[in-house]
């Protein structure tokens, strides 16, 4: 698959100059990240709404649009496959190819926790007395 992706990312790059009256790629590379990661974002939402669904067939083609906004966005960044598949290679040497690194405790959760908590039966009660 990788292998794919490689493809696809090379023609991204050599489609980023076309006319973007004629290509969607060129299109989305005149609009700008914002517009790429907006588009991810909308193929991202449909494979998830056609995997509850129970719509492999549209999963299929969904995940193949999310997979190419992904290359679009990447190329935007200037970030490269290879980067991808180290940091997968990484991650898979720590904890096995299925998992994803947890993410680390945030401090700012513990100073939250510690606040009190005011009900709304409380400060209804103030103004109210």
């Amino acid at each position: 698959m990788s292998d794919s992706l490689n493809r696809l990312y090379l023609a991204v790059l050599a489609a980023r100059d076309l006319d973007p009256a004629v290509s969607r790629t060129a299109r989305l590379f005149q609009r700008g990240p914002a517009q790429m990661a907006k588009k991810l974002a909308e193929e991202a939402i449909e494979v998830v709404i056609d995997a509850v669904a129970g719509k492999p067939d549209a999963v299929v083609r969904e995940s193949a649009d999310l997979l190419y906004n992904l290359t679009v966005l990447w190329a935007s960044v200037g970030v490269r496959p290879e980067q991808v598949w180290a940091e997968m290679s990484r991650r898979e040497d720590m904890l096995g190819i299925a998992e994803k690194l947890p993410k680390p405790a945030k401090r700012s959760a513990e100073r939250h926790a510690r606040r009190p908590i005011v009900t709304l039966e409380t400060r209804r009660s103030r103004k109210l007395g």
